[in-house]
């Protein structure tokens, strides 16, 4: 006898696509946790005019033009340091780049707190991280092989020899890369789906509430489904059968722990209450062309990165000195670190952010500022950076 299915008996996989809308194999290493997938498929509407006698309405041909969305929230979880972590391929199609992996670096010698000589050559270039003790840092300056410049300091001084955590940089490219989204259920007789061509119009980073949450959001090429699959859809001869199900471990971040690094001179900050950075790839698809049902690419225009962030007011410089800031319309640079434990870490960078002036909230009994719609810049493609360890 059949019955409900569970919404939490699914699971979820994620892979680059080799060539847009062809679905990218997956295995269990591409799995992922997710809170909410949602995915809708329009057909396009379209007004028959012939005339029949009545006053009937007749149905459009079938194959008329498709636009498929999708919207995906999942937590910060944690990472064992091994290949990359479980939301790459997110991570990737969001911002173009593909990832750089740091690992084995052993330090030589740390000059002062922001400066970090390296045993041997190694290897980073700007917008790179490095990692240890439950902090992560962004290389801002290659001075040589051997020798960085970091934004902020570690909270304490590296011996020689100590070797650096792995991590995994994700930077902006001009061109963006489609995802392959599985999303299998259980029984195994229930509707399973294919998402293709999935490219992230807009990704959203939100802190300090019960986790660190990120959305993920798009058009697609098209959805395909256990139920109606036809040979040939997404270069598929058959529907993919998932990968072995083996267990599955891992740890969500909490929303409050972290790090906070704003200003110039970059300061660490204790007072942040709420923060959100979106960006925004202005994404459209190649839909309205002849001779084709789905879209055929990825097409990017220009990116926005965009940051909200409230905190507590204090009768400090440090505080002062983004108010003046924002009073100049003059960039500063932000990082916020999410998470404090080794393999539970993310950090974002924006090198270059101009605050606004803030609003003043005293609906409460301390006071706060909130600096809403501060935008980031660049050169090129240099106006975000995003890291785990």
């Amino acid at each position: 006898m059949s019955g409900y299915i569970s919404s939490n008996n699914n699971r979820f996989y994620a892979s680059i696509e080799s060539a847009y809308g062809q679905a990218a194999t997956v295995t269990a290493g591409n799995r992922f946790p997710a809170v909410h997938l949602s995915i809708q498929q329009v057909q396009q509407s379209a007004v028959r005019r012939d005339k029949t006698g009545s006053r009937t309405g007749l149905a459009p041909p079938p194959n008329l033009r498709k636009s498929t969305a999708f919207r995906l929230q999942t937590y910060l979880t944690s990472w064992d340091g091994s290949g990359t972590p479980v939301q790459g391929a997110l991570f990737q199609a969001a911002m173009g780049g593909s990832p750089t992996i740091a690992e084995g670096i052993a330090v030589a010698n740390s000059t002062n707190t922001s400066t970090i000589q390296t045993a041997l050559p190694h290897g980073l270039s700007v917008g790179n991280a490095i990692s240890v003790s439950g902090e992560i840092r962004f290389v801002t300056t290659v001075v040589d092989g051997s020798t960085i410049h970091i934004n902020a300091p570690f909270s304490s001084s590296l011996n020689n020899g100590t070797v650096l955590s792995t991590t995994a940089s994700y930077s902006l490219s001009s061109a963006l890369q489609s995802l392959t989204i599985y999303d299998y259920w259980d029984p195994i007789d229930a509707v399973s789906r294919v998402l293709t061509g999935a490219g992230v119009d807009a990704l959203e980073f939100a802190v300090n509430g019960d986790f660190h949450e990120f959305v993920f959001q798009g058009p697609a090429s098209d959805v395909l489904d256990s139920a109606s699959f036809a040979a040939g859809q997404a270069g598929l001869a058959s529907y993919p059968v998932e990968p072995a199900v083996s267990a599955y471990d891992y740890s969500v971040v909490p929303g409050h722990l972290g790090q906070v690094w704003l200003g110039n001179p970059t300061n660490q900050f204790f007072t942040l209450t709420a923060a959100q950075v979106r960006v925004s790839n202005s994404v459209a698809t190649r839909n309205q062309e002849y001779g084709a049902i789905t879209p055929r690419a990825l097409a990017p225009g220009p990116r926005q990165v965009v940051s909200h962030f409230s905190l507590f007011a204090q009768d400090d410089a440090q505080t002062a000195s983004l108010y003046q800031a924002a009073r100049a319309t003059a960039t500063v640079p932000a990082m916020i670190q999410l998470g404090s434990q080794q393999g539970q870490m993310m950090a974002i960078l924006l090198p270059k952010v101009m605050p606004v002036v803030p609003t003043f909230n005293d609906g409460e009994t301390r006071l706060q500022w909130d600096f809403q719609g501060c935008q980031a810049y660049g050169s090129q493609n240099d106006e975000l950076y995003v890291a785990f360890a």
